[in-house]
């Protein structure tokens, strides 16, 4: 079992200016306001590691709401030229499926991220909406490791991870649907590392 099975306080949102693409903000989910917005893109056949493109519009207002109403996680819109632009989670994985699979270390947070369809891509957008989920986990100070899962047949977001300083520890299978997953965890130090070395990685920006 873990050490800890607390995380650091979860953010309430964040205002970011990426060199390359301008200002990011991050904001809490609406469990009301944003379901329609959230289903449309959940829904989505690039959405499908995320297992809700089945759902229908009350199943997601079910699932946001359960996670608004969690002490152990958050949901939050992030907007770029001030549109709604991606989703993205934090959590403590201690609370959650991963918490049998590896030993939890306080300061831990659990992350996903989900970008927006859009017929528009812009060249290096999922690398900056990374970095600026990256950047909301780390903002609470207490913050020292964030963890992920990606399911192994998602080769942009292992790339993804990569550049941004995560190293994949194990090979999990997790949940209902036997999910293998990538467990990786990228420290405070190594995403601060990654961000100074600034070289930008082919292959992974949409």
């Amino acid at each position: 079992m873990s050490r800890s099975a607390q995380t650091a306080r979860l953010p309430g949102g964040l205002t970011r200016v990426d060199p390359g693409l301008g200002a990011f903000a991050v904001r809490p989910v609406d469990p009301d306001a944003d379901i329609p917005l959230l289903h449309s893109w959940l829904t989505e056949p690039r959405a499908r590691y995320w297992l809700m493109t089945e759902a229908s519009e009350e199943d997601v207002a079910r699932q946001f709401r359960a996670v608004h109403d969690s002490e152990h996680e958050q949901a939050y819109i992030g907007t770029w030229e001030g549109g709604p632009r991606f989703l993205a989670e934090l959590y403590s994985p201690g609370h959650s499926e991963l918490a049998p699979h590896y030993d939890v270390l306080p300061g831990d947070t659990g992350m996903h991220f989900l970008v927006a369809p859009t017929d528009s891509p812009v060249h290096g957008f999922t690398r900056a909406v990374i970095t600026t989920v990256m950047e909301l986990a780390f903002a609470a100070s207490a913050t020292e490791r964030v963890v992920v899962e990606p399911d192994v047949r998602n080769h942009p977001v292992h790339a993804l991870n990569e550049a941004v300083g995560f190293r994949i520890e194990s090979t999990v299978t997790l949940g209902e649907s036997r999910k293998d997953a990538y467990l990786s965890t990228c420290t405070r130090d190594q995403f601060r590392s990654a961000l100074a070395a600034a070289a930008p990685t082919r292959g992974v920006d949409r």
